[in-house]
Order: C-alpha cells, then structure tokens, then sequence
C-alpha cells in the first residue's frame, strides 16, 4: 500500500485497540504497547500488527517497538502524565515526525501545544458538543448535531 505508514499506539484500553484494529485494517504496520498484558486480547483477531507487554516509559520497551523507524506515535493510555512523556521522548530522542498524545485535563493542552504535540482532548470535546446542543435546544438531525 503505497500510503502505509508504521504506527506505534501506546495504550491498548478502547481507544487504543480500536485505534489499533483500524489502522492496521487499511493496511498499516502498527505496533502495540501495553503493561498489562491481558489489553492486548482487545485486538481483533484480524490484527495484522505486533503486540508489546511492556511500559512504554522504558526506553527499551520503545526500542523494541522500533521506534526510530515508525512515522507516527500515538499516545492513548489513561495517564495525561505517561502520555506525555512518552510523547517528548518519541519525539526529541526518537524523532518521530508525527506525535499525538490523547490529553484528559484541557489545561494541558496548551502544555502539550507548546511543546509540539498534537492532542486530542476528549473533555474539551465533549463540551464542545454539549455545548453546541445546549446553543441548539439539543437538536440532532440523523444522530448528529446540526
């Protein structure tokens, strides 16, 4: 597939297995990080990809991963803290070119910002919807907002 890509996701809870399973469906090479070993059952049994049991704050976890060769590292686990700094390292020792990290507090995000690092926020997502429905006395057309 000539826009394949070779994705390292950190985490394997819902996002990180779903984010997982997809991006190794439209033909990329993905590699999976976990410390617990039992979240790497969440990939379907189509996953074309490889699974780490590991802490991905362990530089030799992320070695293992191949992490100097990936072209994206996304960082999905639960703890803005880990996110983080598994963010920085991929990008400042392994030089990642791409590196989003999933960010809980919106106060980070500014944070993360400043330091390179896309983020995706689900609070601040999640207000803007329910924001936005409150604007719109909570209409939906078609199970979307207007």
């Amino acid at each position: 597939m000539k826009n394949s890509k070779y994705i390292v996701v950190v985490g394997c809870g819902r996002l990180g297995s779903l984010l997982a399973n997809r991006l190794s469906r439209d033909g990329n090479s993905v590699v999976v990080i976990d410390r617990v070993e039992t979240s790497l059952d969440d990939l379907s049994p189509d996953f074309s990809g490889f699974r780490i049991n590991g802490d991905a704050t362990h530089m030799a976890v992320l070695k293992a991963a191949k992490l100097k060769n990936a072209d994206v590292l996304i960082a999905t686990t639960p703890e803005d803290n880990v996110n983080l700094m598994v963010a920085q390292v991929a990008q400042k020792v392994f030089r990642v070119p791409h590196v989003l990290a999933r960010v809980f507090d919106p106060s980070r995000e500014e944070i993360y910002a400043q330091l390179g690092i896309d983020t995706i926020c689900p609070t601040s997502l999640a207000a803007g919807i329910f924001l936005e429905a409150v604007a719109n006395g909570g209409t939906r057309q078609n199970g979307e907002l207007p």
